[in-house]
């Protein structure tokens, strides 16, 4: 876990404040952020770790929690719910349980919880040293099942279009971009092409991972140099093979 956690919570009352204590005696700087859009946006930038903290008007958290569904989904954020079971039943008809690392019920056993945060934050660090990815794809099922099969060996954030990929690189660093060819708007090769004409971007590796097989569409990238060209018909451990084969050569040629 990042030593900056979020706290959403529609008030910052007194469990609010305990947690925030308890979070800052094992290392934790913790935020307070309102169940507003504007709130969020600001302040869950700088944290790799959201809690969301629900009450009797979990209902009017709705657009906030489809934020983070949305936010969550794009950069692989640990997220925990503490809450009422009838709370947390409303909150997963707009933030997909997958999403939640771990839900805790009210009345919350502190020393549980802090427990579990120190060995998050442990493992936070050890994930923090990982290669990161970036997965580019119109088709959100693909790209989960992707992040799913590399998840446990590097840092995977996730972006539906080129143009989100554009934002995302903008604010963060990437050591591999796994790009599909056709997407709607701004297709891989056009993303590629706005990559190498970006001096801060140039550089990253980039490897196509489609379904596009064909000669035509293979040719047309060869002069961009992607770092590899991979068929959606991939499997896990191809896969895995080749990107790990494909960053122990970079490691070597350093």
């Amino acid at each position: 876990m990042s030593k900056n956690v979020l706290i959403v919570a529609t008030t910052e009352g007194f469990m609010i404040k305990g947690l925030e204590t308890k979070l800052k005696g094992i290392g934790a700087e913790s935020v307070y952020a309102h169940p507003n859009l504007k709130d969020i946006g600001d302040k869950c930038q700088n944290a790799a770790t959201i809690i969301v903290f629900t009450d009797d008007k979990v209902g009017e958290m709705a657009d906030a929690l489809v934020y983070l569904k949305d936010y969550c989904s794009g950069n692989a954020m640990q997220l925990f719910v503490i809450g009422k079971k009838e709370e947390y039943e409303v909150l997963k008809d707009y933030l997909p349980e997958r999403l939640v690392q771990q839900f805790y019920e009210r009345p919350l056993d502190m020393d549980l919880f802090i427990t579990d945060m120190e060995n998050v934050m442990e493992d936070e660090m050890k994930i923090a040293r990982r290669r990161t990815i970036l997965i580019v794809d119109d088709d959100v099922s693909y790209m989960s099942m992707i992040m799913d099969w590399l998840k446990d060996t590097y840092r995977i954030s996730m972006a539906n279009s080129g143009m989100e990929a554009i934002t995302w690189l903008a604010k963060n660093k990437a050591d591999l971009i796994l790009l599909d060819y056709e997407m709607p708007i701004t297709t891989g090769p056009q993303v590629l092409e706005m990559l190498r004409s970006d001096p801060d971007m140039e550089k990253i590796p980039v490897m196509f991972l489609t379904g596009k097989g064909d000669k035509e569409s293979v040719m047309k990238v060869l002069s961009l140099k992607p770092a590899g060209y991979l068929l959606k018909t991939v499997e896990k451990k191809e896969l895995r093979d080749t990107l790990a084969n494909f960053f122990a050569s970079e490691a070597g040629s350093v």
